[in-house]
């Protein structure tokens, strides 16, 4: 049975983290003393939930947890220093600190770590999210106990609602994008001048062609800015959309 621990202190534990080519001890007091701290756990580096949808809404959202009072974000799996570092690398995640849980410390501390014996993945912790203030649980979401890899409420977008129901979002945008297209260019310019943080889908990679292009947007031509699912356009159209302050 995985029991909430709201109102109690984080576990005392000290994660051997790895800057460079150094070991660095960082201590529970380091991440926690006086600080809002939001933490999501999950089972393991580079899984499938964890990578395509875990953290990379907690890293969307960091700078509207910023602005609501969250001074830090940390994902924490049962993993070592080297993976988590590769981790965080291979997701370009710069708006979250990855703290390794080796030996499941924190895990058992918490209550939540759990045996996974039978995907060759031995002592995990369970997925859960937790906001953490000045060392005491505030409030914790934990996934029910169910089989598989249940994913309903550690989300992101539910531990803000929890902090404030109205927090305004940052509109989702994607660019497709071309290699030494001057347009595209522009159009990425465009919308960091306005704030916007950007998914960019260049053609080349990982087999995405013309073909691709215009089955997707209905286009042939570079780039393609879609916000909010909404098609604006190539660069000129996007311009245009800035303007009037859409």
């Amino acid at each position: 049975m995985l029991n909430s621990r709201e109102g109690k202190r984080v576990p005392e534990v000290t994660f051997r983290t790895r800057q460079g080519n150094d070991w660095i001890n960082v201590t529970t007091e380091d991440l926690f003393k006086g600080r809002s701290v939001v933490v999501f756990a999950l089972p393991g580096a580079f899984t499938p939930t964890c990578s395509s949808t875990h953290l990379p809404r907690y890293n969307e959202l960091a700078p509207v947890f910023r602005a609501n009072g969250i001074d830090d974000i940390i994902c924490l799996s049962v993993n070592d220093a080297f993976v988590m570092n590769a981790w965080a690398e291979n997701q370009q995640a710069e708006n979250i600190r990855f703290i390794p849980d080796g030996n499941g410390e924190f895990a058992a501390g918490m209550g939540m770590l759990v045996n996974k014996d039978e995907l060759g993945f031995g002592a995990r912790s369970w997925r859960y999210a937790m906001l953490v203030r000045d060392g005491v649980i505030e409030k914790m979401f934990i996934e029910p106990e169910e089989p598989g890899d249940p994913f309903k409420v550690s989300d992101a977008d539910t531990m803000l609602k929890y902090i404030n129901n109205a927090a305004q979002l940052p509109k989702r945008v994607t660019l497709f994008t071309k290699p030494g297209c001057p347009h595209c260019s522009r159009a990425k310019k465009l919308l960091g001048e306005a704030g916007y943080r950007f998914e960019e889908i260049s053609l080349g990679g990982n087999g995405l062609s013309y073909s691709t292009l215009a089955a997707v947007t209905g286009a042939g031509t570079t780039p393609q800015v879609y916000i909010e699912g909404q098609r604006i356009g190539g660069a000129d159209d996007l311009a245009e959309w800035l303007t009037r302050g859409a």
